[in-house]
Order: structure tokens, then sequence, then C-alpha cells
């Protein structure tokens, strides 16, 4: 990943979301709906290149409205025939460490939609890196269904408990309305973070 690169113009939005599809419909329409106001609002989808669950579903419905879909996979899972064959700029790379560091590279801003323990894994570190001072791109979830309320209360408890800053916990965006999401993203500034470590006095 390339270190402290700050962009302006969000066009690029990497999304995260599960390989499966979940047991809810809302899910499915969800991708299906933020692919499509990704064309409409005039940005490039960055994904982790998959054909299977909510993943294929966010590029198919980007592709079918005619948008721009870059693809990560590392290369053992292109190899089992999980790599998008519609997705015309697919990266195939050696690792799944440098396929998130080469999403990253490629995204002006990140968003989680609902998934399994690879998608948390994900959101949380691109959100640690903006704690580090790795990047200044926005991040934030699509909290349709109320699928990260728990997630989020924990959260809260993370604040509360001083293992997270205020600062820190309010830097993850939440909404459950894409555009609202992105035009808080287009607006996203974001704060100077103190990286020194807390040492506790016993």
């Amino acid at each position: 990943m390339k270190d402290q690169i700050e962009m302006t113009a969000k066009t690029n939005i990497c999304v995260y979301c599960g390989s499966r599809t979940g047991i809810n419909a809302a899910y499915t329409q969800l991708a299906k709906n933020v692919g499509a106001g990704l064309v409409r609002a005039g940005r490039t989808l960055v994904y982790g290149g998959g054909q299977v669950g909510l993943m294929g579903v966010l590029a198919d419905a980007v592709i079918d409205a005619g948008g721009d879909v870059i693809g990560v996979i590392p290369d053992f899972l292109a190899h089992k025939e999980v790599a998008h064959p519609r997705v015309k700029t697919m990266h195939i790379v050696e690792s799944m460490h440098v396929r998130k560091a080469m999403m990253a590279d490629h995204a002006d801003a990140f968003i989680a939609l609902p998934g399994g323990i690879g998608t948390m894994e994900e959101l949380f570190e691109i959100w640690t890196w903006t704690q580090l001072g790795r990047h200044k791109k926005p991040v934030g979830v699509l909290n349709t269904n109320g699928y990260f309320d728990g997630l989020l209360t924990f959260l809260d408890r993370m604040r509360d408990e001083d293992f997270l800053s205020a600062e820190h916990r309010a830097m993850l965006m939440v909404d459950d309305d894409l555009d609202r999401l992105l035009a808080r993203f287009d607006a996203y500034e974001a704060p100077e973070m103190d990286v020194r470590i807390k040492v506790a006095k016993l």
C-alpha cells in the first residue's frame, strides 16, 4: 500500500462484501442497488474479484449498468474458477495480503456491505490504517436491515471502555443510503491522527 496518500476526488469506491448472499433477499437487493448507484454517481467499483455471493451480484450490477469494475483476486481463488469472467480489469495476485494492499491503492474510499469474517477483517484493517495514519481515505458501512447494529454497539462499548478513541470511532461513517454516504465521502476531511501509544501507569 502507498503510504500517506490523500485523495480528494472519491472516484474509485472499494466495496467489501460477502462471498455468500445470506438468507435475506434484502442483501442481494442492496448489492444490486449499490452497483447501479455507483454507476449512476460516476464511480468505479474496486472489489475482490469474485463471481460468487454478494460480490458477484455487485459486480454484475455495475457491469449491467455500463460501469467500470476493477477486480483483485489471489491466484488460488482464480484457479478455483471463483474469478468473475465478466470483469475486464482483473488483477490476479499471489496472496490475500497483496490483494488487500492493491485494492486499497486503487481506491479513494471504502464501503462495507453485509458479509462474513473476511468482510469484517477487510473493514477493520483498512479502518485501522486510518488510525495509524497510513491513509486519509473515508471508510463507511451501509447498514441495511440493521445488519451492523450489533457491531456498532460493540464499537461504542470499545470506545466507552477506552480501547478506542472517540475521534477514531467517529471516523467510521454509517448510513443506510448510498447517495448520502457518497456525499459524506466527498466532503470528508481526515483528522490528524496521534499515533503515539498510550502507556498505562501501573
